[in-house]
């Protein structure tokens, strides 16, 4: 990946100084690099906060209570995990952070979930189905409300950030669907093998 940034840099600046467009390249440099630092600032906020209110909400025993919310679902997702097993709330909490829209903040929930998940499997060097399906989700992140891609519209100057929802919603619940049935499709086909 390093050798493929490199390279597209290495050309752009061969192609501006062909051109004779390295002021304009310059400036392109200096203005995107100050957008990206203005970026990551307001992204980290909106982290930061919701991190926080997550790390709340756990400490509060919102994690025990939405573990037992979602549990009838997430048993036959996870039936490897009980109810009130370190593992499922980490895993009730992933998904909480997602259905949010929390993005880069449902990080480290999913490397905690994934962390319980292994010790449950033995801290074998492969996944089990649980781990996959944990991955499947994760990956769908299906969101409620998208938190993260609503900040990003509201920076860049949207009139209604959040009119995006309806599309979100439709595409976060075709993914998921779509996720779950390959897993469970590809996990009958092992027990079968």
């Amino acid at each position: 990946m390093n050798y493929i940034w490199a390279g597209m840099i290495l050309f752009s600046c061969v192609c501006a100084l062909l051109t004779g467009r390295l002021p304009e390249l310059s400036d392109a440099v200096l203005s995107g690099a100050a957008g990206a630092v203005q970026l990551v600032i307001v992204l980290l906020g909106m982290m930061c906060v919701w991190t926080g209110l997550m790390k709340i909400a756990d400490a509060g025993g919102m994690t025990s209570l939405l573990s037992r919310l979602f549990y009838p679902v997430m048993k036959r997702l996870f039936p490897r995990y009980s109810k009130d097993s370190p593992a499922m709330k980490a895993i009730c909490m992933n998904i909480t952070a997602n259905l949010l829209g929390l993005g880069n903040a449902a990080t480290p929930l999913g490397i905690a979930a994934m962390k319980e998940m292994s010790k449950v499997n033995g801290g074998k060097p492969e996944a089990d189905n649980n781990m996959v399906m944990f991955v499947v989700i994760n990956t769908a992140s299906i969101q409620l409300i998208p938190t993260f891609m609503g900040t990003l519209r509201a920076q860049y100057g949207s009139a209604n950030p959040f009119d995006i929802v309806p599309a979100v919603w439709l595409a976060s619940i075709l993914s998921l669907g779509l996720g779950i049935l390959a897993a469970k499709v590809l996990e009958g086909r092992e027990k079968l093998g």
